[in-house]
């Protein structure tokens, strides 16, 4: 489940999930993914995890450290490069090239299909 929290640090992508291993709640911020919050409801913990990147960001601040851009404002090209193997290379070229599409199209297809 993801969870955006309204406030001075809404812009940051939090997630909150189960742990079977401590029985409760773990809140984590992408972002900061140093931190963590345990609680026992999905409320507190987002609150909780919201309040330790408050406190984390103060400190940055005050110490005059960069503060990480929140992903949902961050700028996404839609380029990036992979280097995979010349065999697997080759496979999807004659893939794209049997199936009429251009090889970015293949590949595009694939990562959005896993």
């Amino acid at each position: 489940m993801v969870i955006k929290v309204a406030g001075k640090n809404d812009r940051y992508t939090y997630r909150v999930t189960w742990s079977e291993e401590d029985k409760e709640y773990v809140g984590l911020c992408a972002e900061f993914p140093s931190l963590s919050w345990l609680a026992d409801t999905q409320e507190a913990v987002l609150q909780g995890i919201n309040n330790v990147v408050a406190e984390v960001i103060s400190d940055m601040e005050s110490n005059g450290e960069a503060i990480p851009e929140p992903l949902s404002v961050k700028h996404y090209s839609g380029k990036f490069t992979v280097r995979i193997p010349s065999d697997i290379h080759r496979k999807l070229a004659i893939q794209a090239a049997e199936s009429h599409v251009s090889f970015n199209r293949l590949v595009s297809s694939k990562l959005v299909a896993n």
